[in-house]
């Protein structure tokens, strides 16, 4: 699913829970893509620390002299 369509309905499930709430169904529904969403995160946060690169901004004591 993409993850705007997954937002929205993220979102309409929490509107109709705390209006009329929700029906097993729906409610397993909600879980799932609660669970897809995060996992979506992580892999997204993963995929950004993996590509950060440390730099060593202290200079070596040898090039000070």
């Amino acid at each position: 699913m993409e993850i705007n369509a997954m937002i929205n309905r993220i979102n309409a499930l929490a509107k109709k829970k705390k209006t009329s709430g929700l029906t097993p169904e729906e409610l397993a529904e909600q879980k799932e893509l609660y669970k897809e969403y995060l996992a979506n995160i992580r892999r997204q946060l993963k995929a950004q620390l993996d590509n950060i690169e440390v730099v060593n901004e202290q200079p070596d004591k040898k090039q000070l002299h």
